[in-house]
């Protein structure tokens, strides 16, 4: 059964970099964000398994997708990506739902290791 992956960050690139990072025998049908407002649309609209989500972004952040997620209870897997390693960041994340917080630019191999420990494939 396939996936339903969301990539939600305002940078181009950073997309691109994490639909390239994932695995290639996951089957997953991506949809794109550039914003957490766009993010929370789609996830009220659609089910979504797995949401590889940014936290600085312009209309709505991350955390306050994490927030609407929550607040909304909406089912979804999310896992940050995020250049803003702070362990105060971090922490904020984990506590608001996060299953992971991985550094940007995300790693193709960490990606698999922590979708793996978290079963997702």
């Amino acid at each position: 059964m396939k996936s339903s992956v969301l990539i939600c960050d305002d940078s181009n690139l950073a997309r691109k970099q994490v639909l390239r990072s994932l695995p290639e025998k996951w089957e997953v049908d991506v949809q794109l964000a550039t914003n957490g407002l766009e993010a929370l649309e789609v996830l009220r609209n659609n089910r979504i398994d797995v949401l590889f989500l940014d936290l600085t972004m312009p209309e709505l952040d991350g955390i306050g997708v994490l927030e609407g997620i929550k607040d909304e209870n909406i089912t979804v897997d999310v896992f940050v990506i995020s250049a803003d390693i702070q362990p105060e960041m971090q922490n904020k994340v984990m506590e608001l739902g996060a299953k992971a917080f991985l550094r940007k630019p995300v790693k193709a191999d960490l990606l698999v290791s922590t979708l793996q420990d978290h079963g997702m494939m």
